[in-house]
């Protein structure tokens, strides 16, 4: 079993930058594939970014690519999302989860935060 706890969201203008973060309870986080993904309203989840266990690969989404980055430090259980050059349209409740799978596709990971809301006025 992994718990994971996303912090980090908040209130941004356009243009500015956040970094979220996805605490991981348990001894086995760096067995484990890590993604962020995200739901606006009236919209269904999708793919933001993924890193593999030891943090050698990474794979973004073409709306954030260039301006979001995924980290992880095993040693601290926590992946990170460092978001810059916000938009209005990257509003949306942003998760992290985990998977025994590199992958974009959300119902191959197995774990999932709650979400922790990011919002960006335009």
């Amino acid at each position: 079993q992994v718990q994971l706890v996303e912090s980090g969201g908040g209130l941004v203008q356009a243009g500015g930058s956040l970094r979220l973060s996805c605490a991981a309870s348990g001894r086995t986080f760096s067995s484990y594939n890590m993604g962020w993904f995200r739901q606006a309203p009236g919209k269904e989840r999708e793919f933001v970014a993924a890193i593999r266990r030891s943090g050698g690969s990474t794979y973004y989404a073409d709306s954030v690519k260039g301006r979001f980055t995924i980290s992880r430090d095993n040693a601290k259980n926590t992946v990170y999302l460092q978001m810059n050059s916000l938009k209005a349209e990257d509003t949306a409740v942003y998760y992290c989860a985990a998977g025994a799978v590199f992958t974009t596709a959300s119902t191959s990971y197995t774990y999932w935060g709650q979400g922790t809301q990011v919002t960006v006025s335009s």
